[in-house]
């Protein structure tokens, strides 16, 4: 299967793998960590798409998308840390002063999971961050062990995932998703 991760430009793909069934709902499109919490709080309804149909009309857009044979099939929600709520996240540390970027949500579209689509969006998400000049990039995914993941819960990634990518952990964090503890996990791009 050839996959090709492009940044996320065209609203309609974005829409498809991360947006609601009814235009008019107050859920997802991957908003809730891109936005400061203010923002993220007053959008409400048909609201929320236009402000991610602005997102991707900036540069950089607000993540890439997986497509197969031209189909989007998975999202990555990746942009500058300073740009997202974890600027003042209480409970994701800052490692340091670098200007990291952040990895913050992978969705796989149903239909299309358990193919190893996570794989190519997590390095086309990296190469994005790299070509737009970030020293490094971090995600904060579950340190799950070898205990499943709820799906709803999954799009933070897990460890395991994060390390086959490359990724060292670099602190904990207190953050908990489903039981599970966070853990930043960080790859050094310079």
């Amino acid at each position: 299967m050839a996959i090709d991760v492009l940044p996320a430009t065209n609203f309609d793909d974005v829409a498809t793998l991360v947006g609601p069934k009814r235009p008019d709902a107050n859920v997802c499109f991957c908003l809730s960590y891109r936005l400061q919490a203010k923002e993220h709080n007053q959008l409400h309804g048909a609201a929320r798409g236009e402000r991610v149909r602005q997102l991707c009309a900036e540069t950089p857009p607000p993540g890439v998308i997986a497509y197969e044979n031209d189909e989007p099939v998975a999202w990555a929600g990746v942009h500058p840390r300073a740009d997202t709520s974890f600027a003042r996240n209480r409970k994701i540390p800052h490692v340091d002063d670098l200007d990291v970027w952040s990895i913050w949500c992978m969705r796989v579209r149903p239909g299309h999971r358990k193919q190893g689509l996570v794989h190519p969006l997590l390095a086309g998400a990296v190469a994005f961050a790299r070509e737009n000049g970030a020293p490094a990039v971090e995600g904060y995914p579950v340190d799950n062990g070898v205990k499943k993941v709820d799906l709803t819960m999954a799009y933070v990634g897990t460890r395991a995932t994060f390390e086959k990518a490359g990724f060292v952990k670099a602190a904990d964090t207190t953050s908990v998703l489903n039981g599970f503890p966070r853990v930043l996990m960080r790859l050094d791009l310079r």
